[in-house]
């Protein structure tokens, strides 16, 4: 895994991830760090960031989600949320837009792993199957 966007203090974006997990020190700090895991293992080449003033990012050929975390809720934000086929119905928030979709984990819900785990697969997919395609020179 890789990390990108190191800051003006020379944090790495994955280390300002632990932080970020240590200092909320309760479920949502739990989740994050569970989601995280499960995002490493269904893509080994995700890329770690740090965006906006603190929210972690994980990218691979363009931004994949973002785990917010708020007080109520763990908001797992997909980029390209609606261009995504979720077959397991994990998508239950942001869903009049149309780009993103959301998933809003509250504290005691379960995550289901298999189906998130396809859901970051897709996302990657997606982002590389969209790359802008290098021209052929022309000798």
């Amino acid at each position: 895994m890789k990390t990108s966007g190191a800051t003006d203090g020379g944090d790495s974006p994955s280390r300002l991830i632990d932080a970020r997990i240590e200092e909320l020190g309760d479920w949502r700090g739990q989740t994050l760090a569970r989601i995280r895991a499960l995002i490493k293992q269904a893509d080994p080449e995700v890329v770690e960031e740090w965006k906006w003033r603190g929210v972690p990012v994980w990218s691979h050929a363009g931004i994949l989600c973002t785990g917010e975390t708020y007080k109520a809720v763990v908001k797992l934000t997909f980029a390209k949320g609606a261009a995504l086929a979720d077959p397991s119905g994990l998508f239950n928030s942001s869903l009049d837009g149309n780009t993103r979709r959301a998933i809003d984990i509250r504290e005691g819900e379960a995550i289901d792993e298999p189906a998130l785990q396809a859901l970051i697969r897709a996302a990657a997919a997606l982002n590389l199957s969209v790359r802008p395609r290098s021209r052929k020179k022309s000798a």
